[in-house]
């Protein structure tokens, strides 16, 4: 008979506590379904905002590099620009002169400004533009 009220037991807790606790077979505890654990959350140091004497140098894609003259030519004649601002700038003019193919807006179809940079590629993926461009940036 025990067995068919374990069965039951997620179902009908105060039923089967008081079974449990007539059988003299095993004694235990219930434990209702609904409780839940609490965890702690600490916040670390690093998560603290930067105050304004811990800005922090930027680095990788986000740190300023030379540039070759084709690029600079096509940025405005900037020196040095960031790679991450150097793709918003390629985008924004991609879409100013309506670059990109009517029928796949995947493709952009390179001007003469474009093709410089490019390679002289007549059409370039939008996923190619990141590494076309890595070759204008100087070490």
């Amino acid at each position: 008979m025990a067995v068919s009220f374990s069965v039951f037991s997620s179902f009908l807790p105060s039923e089967t506590a008081s079974f449990a606790k007539s059988s003299s077979a095993a004694s235990f505890r219930l434990i209702p379904a609904n409780i839940r654990a609490v965890r702690s959350v600490k916040l670390s140091a690093a998560s603290k905002p930067a105050t304004e004497t811990e800005k922090r140098e930027p680095k990788g894609i986000m740190k300023p590099r030379r540039v070759s003259p084709e690029m600079q030519a096509f940025l405005g004649g900037v020196p040095e620009i960031a790679r991450t601002q150097a793709l918003k700038e390629i985008w924004a003019y991609i879409k100013q002169h309506s670059l990109q193919d009517p029928a796949d807006k995947k493709v952009i179809v390179c001007d003469e400004k474009l093709k410089k940079i490019f390679g002289g590629r007549e059409r370039v993926g939008f996923l190619e533009i990141a590494g076309l461009i890595s070759p204008h940036f100087l070490k």
